[in-house]
């Protein structure tokens, strides 16, 4: 290992998160107690949405939105092929088959008037797809609202893949108060905006779909006697209305993240002030950052920088010299399709040139609470030296 390794992200653990934990590691719960529902109730406020509902990844709570949804076997997904495999891995848990819609490589989201097209053709051949999974990548959110007129045409349900985007907003709005579909989903793993350890949430406005959410978490158990199926039974009954998971989140993991969403805007902030440093360190060399839209703010989950010109042709030789000088970049992502997996539903390549050419040409630097100008300043140099 070189001897200072800079990785593209981590998590930031303060004393305030420590003394969070420890105060529910000595109290008399550390699941199913009172402390989910709190951090339940803090994301609601944050984000401005109905309800919302904890589980024990961003991975689970996608899986459990494709079944609330009634996503089933035949039924048709699409998702971006620029999103780490959970975005499409979940609805093909329900059946589901899986489609890709191609990027715009300019910003890494999805490419909305290619999606256009897409769906035209797919209602002429009757393979229009019953739920579409926006991914909101590098915390910057994707045109929403362009999309839910998209859904009112075609008659497609929405969950806003926000993995990444916790803290961002689109059109003064935050991201997760669900304006332009029926669930958003954030994540809590160490290297996204806030922790929670391992966790994740998803948010909605339907109470309905909250749930069924909440239901399929804990097994498909309903423990309220008023929604009970067999009546009058004794006090220690509860029943099973569904099959369903344990995808529960522990009051342990709760209580790091109302710790840490407690500082979600001032995250938010010195992500952004690390980016806007990172483009005029590099605004006279041969790359680009991804463009975030007008109208949105973005949690900047990542700092992706593409290649320009001839340099592209270098990718592997930068990239793999980046990390032996000890700067910790990464590719996110590969298309998904490239995955052996997923290889064997023979996608073509030539479907997704804008994919194609983000993943041949995008890398992420070091962008985390903490980082010091002095190491994006080194990130630079070294950088520069590979682009002499």
């Amino acid at each position: 290992m070189h001897s200072e390794f800079i990785p593209y992200g981590r998590h930031q653990i303060l004393p305030e998160d420590i003394e969070s934990v420890v105060a529910t590691l000595k109290g008399s719960f550390i699941t199913q107690g009172d402390i989910v529902p709190q951090f339940e109730e803090k994301i609601s406020e944050k984000v401005l949405s109905k309800y919302s509902i904890a589980v024990n990844s961003a991975t689970s709570a996608l899986h459990l939105s494709c079944i609330a949804l009634g996503i089933t076997e035949g039924d048709i997904v699409w998702t971006s092929p620029i999103s780490f495999v959970a975005s499409s891995n979940c609805a093909l848990y329900c059946g589901a088959k899986v489609d890709f819609i191609d990027v715009d490589p300019k910003t890494g989201l999805i490419d909305i008037e290619k999606l256009k097209v897409k769906l035209n053709y797919a209602a002429k051949n009757k393979k229009l797809p019953k739920l579409i999974i926006p991914v909101h990548l590098a915390g910057t959110s994707c045109d929403m609202k362009a999309l839910y007129k998209l859904s009112e045409k075609y008659l497609f349900s929405i969950i806003e893949d926000a993995s990444h985007a916790i803290g961002g907003t689109y059109n003064s709005k935050p991201v997760g108060c669900c304006e332009y579909s029926s669930i958003t989903v954030f994540s809590f793993h160490p290297v996204k905006i806030i922790t929670s350890g391992e966790g994740g949430i998803a948010t909605t406005n339907c109470e309905v779909l909250a749930e069924k959410l909440r239901m399929l978490r804990s097994h498909g158990i309903v423990k309220d006697e008023s929604k009970y199926k067999n009546k009058n039974q004794g006090s220690w009954y509860y029943e099973q209305q569904m099959l369903g998971y344990n995808y529960r989140l522990t009051d342990i993991h709760a209580s790091l993240g109302i710790s840490q969403l407690n500082r979600l805007d001032n995250i938010v902030e010195e992500r952004n002030n690390q980016l806007s440093y990172y483009k005029k360190l590099f605004k006279d060399m041969p790359v680009s950052f991804l463009r975030i839209p007008r109208g949105v703010k973005s949690s900047v989950h990542l700092a992706v920088l593409s290649l320009l010109d001839e340099y592209i042709k270098k990718y592997k030789l930068i990239f793999e010299g980046m990390r032996s000088k000890g700067i910790g970049v990464q590719l996110h992502y590969q298309p998904i399709y490239k995955n052996p997996f997923y290889q064997k539903f023979n996608f073509n390549e030539a479907d997704f040139l804008g994919a194609e050419t983000y993943s041949k040409c995008s890398m992420s630097i070091p962008l985390y609470p903490g980082l010091k100008r002095e190491q994006q300043i080194k990130v630079r140099d070294i950088m520069g030296e590979f682009l002499k």
